[in-house]
């Protein structure tokens, strides 16, 4: 799909709001969880939220996100998109409903494997660097 194509897909509207609902917050990770409560009522203004309209596998979604968090909406939106309309071609029969949480099923294994992944590389990784420190040790003992 080309970024024309998905840009059809994906409408925003141009109405900001101050202030939404805990209930209609998308984002929790833009909250700094490091600042008191006293602290947010005496100096933080409430972040600005902006209503935005997105479209996977040809559905409707008004969101409302952090105005600064809208470019990766829609970068998420745009990948979403394409992974819905995948497992649509396989599919076809699927209802709306089955076919998201077929996605959202096909997402968590991904980022599951990444995951282990990752923790592996970590593990490998320390493992290289404590052979390395004991062959430094070595090499220093026999140099001295």
């Amino acid at each position: 799909m080309s970024d024309s194509q998905s840009t059809e897909n994906i409408t925003a509207t141009k109405e900001t709001t101050h202030g939404e609902s805990e209930n209609q917050a998308t984002s929790s990770s833009s909250f700094n969880e490091t600042t008191t409560s006293s602290e947010l009522t005496k100096t933080a203004k409430p972040e600005a939220t902006k209503k935005v309209n997105i479209v996977i596998a040809g559905k409707n979604y008004p969101i409302n996100c952090p105005a600064n968090e809208e470019e990766e909406l829609r970068r998420a939106v745009y990948y979403i998109n394409n992974f819905v309309l995948g497992i649509k071609q396989d599919a076809p029969h699927l209802n709306q409903e089955n076919l998201l949480v077929l996605c959202c099923l096909n997402l968590y294994e991904q980022i599951n494997a990444h995951q282990e992944s990752s923790n592996s590389q970590r593990q490998l990784s320390q493992e290289a660097d404590a052979l390395l420190n004991k062959i430094i040790k070595e090499a220093q003992s026999i140099v001295s």
